[in-house]
């Protein structure tokens, strides 16, 4: 191989000397670039293509931020700083002196006289007459014998289910009144509909009577039976009718 160098050696003596363009070292330092530069070249193009598509995906990808670390302040060796309170006094304001105003003058007092009347006496006597007995056949005064009487009568509250039908309805109820006037044994013996039995039940067991009176004296009544009627209105308000069969 030829090899040629245009440097030039300076020695002590006079006179330059040329390198030798063929020397042995300088043979084989130039035989072992050559070789290594086959084998150096594709890996540096692989690392050249892997830095060529990193760069792009990492310009492709949004940037998203970081969030803030909050700062966290703090001091050595703080000082503390003695704080001089200063209590607020309140003086009273000084008293002054007020003079009293003198009283209103008065007027002449008008003196009332005490009437007097004469005091006419009379004289009454008692009237000089007899009462009758009256024999009332007993001890004492009897009741006369009374039928159960309604004292209060509570409006049953109606269904929200019914009130959206088309037709009106009514219970027929049959129950006992204590001797105390109070419902018992309460049921529905007849019903334009079946959602109305529960609240007519409820009503009734709220209702307040006058107990039936026999003999002076109170007792229970069975059998009575009432109507209760649940009326609905159109949107005229105009009353809806039975349904029809009732």
């Amino acid at each position: 191989m030829y090899f040629e160098s245009s440097e030039a050696v300076t020695g002590k003596g006079e006179g330059t000397v040329q390198p030798d363009s063929f020397s042995p070292s300088h043979v084989r330092a130039k035989q072992t670039v050559w070789c290594r530069a086959p084998l150096v070249m594709p890996v540096a193009a692989v690392l050249t293509v892997g830095l060529t598509f990193s760069m792009a995906q990492l310009i492709a990808t949004e940037f998203q931020p970081q969030d803030k670390s909050k700062s966290i302040k703090f001091e050595i060796n703080p000082v503390e700083k003695i704080v001089e309170i200063k209590e607020r006094i309140d003086e009273p304001d000084p008293l002054e002196r007020v003079e009293t105003p003198p009283p209103p003058p008065t007027t002449g007092v008008d003196v009332v006289e005490p009437v007097t009347e004469p005091v006419i006496k009379t004289v009454s006597a008692d009237p000089d007459f007899e009462l009758p007995e009256i024999d009332f056949g007993g001890t004492g005064y009897v009741k006369p014998d009374t039928d159960e009487q309604p004292i209060v009568r509570i409006p049953p509250v109606m269904p929200a289910r019914f009130q959206q039908g088309d037709a009106s309805g009514y219970c027929t109820m049959r129950f006992s009144v204590s001797p105390e006037g109070q419902p018992f044994d309460v049921t529905a013996t007849q019903c334009t509909n079946r959602i109305l039995e529960r609240a007519s039940t409820k009503a009734v067991l709220r209702w307040k009577y006058n107990p039936k009176i026999v003999n002076g004296r109170a007792v229970s009544r069975s059998g009575v039976e009432t109507k209760i009627r649940f009326d609905l209105a159109d949107e005229r308000g105009n009353r809806l009718p039975l349904p029809s069969g009732y």
